[in-house]
């Protein structure tokens, strides 16, 4: 879409807010689920608050997910740009991510016992998620600063 279509500076900056005000509440929810994760980790939790408090933030990460493709497309990026592809990359294997930890959860909840093969691939689903994320930040920093 944003190969075809050319944005006038008020649509731009719109879409940038919009871009911003994505990151903070998809990441932000991320951060939120990952911190209830570590609090688990530390035994301030038990692991059915964790999975209940991550599957009421599906919600507004995906929203944010949603928000910032969508914003993103219409601030014109760059894709001939190494950086770019490397980020839409990032995208999509978070996406993939999420989807599979909806899985993960359903699976939490249902599963009879928790066993060390659910709690490495939570473990591995946060890092993944992490990994993507900070990833796309940092490269969508790059290349407003290039």
């Amino acid at each position: 879409m944003s190969v075809h279509v050319e944005t006038d500076p008020a649509l731009h900056t719109a879409a940038l807010f919009a871009h911003l005000a994505s990151l903070v509440v998809g990441f932000g929810a991320v951060l939120t689920a990952d911190y209830y994760g570590l609090l688990w980790a530390m035994g301030r939790c038990s692991l059915t608050e964790v999975v209940g408090a991550t599957s009421r933030l599906h919600i507004p990460i995906w929203a944010g997910l949603g928000g910032l493709v969508v914003s993103g497309m219409m601030l014109a990026p760059n894709l001939d740009s190494p950086l770019t592809l490397a980020k839409l990359g990032l995208v999509a294997l978070l996406t993939l991510n999420g989807l599979q930890a909806g899985l993960l959860g359903h699976r939490l909840t249902t599963a009879p016992a928790v066993t060390p093969r659910l709690l490495l691939w939570g473990g591995a689903t946060a890092v993944i998620s992490q990994l993507c994320w900070w990833g796309a930040v940092t490269i969508g920093f790059l290349n407003t600063n290039s």
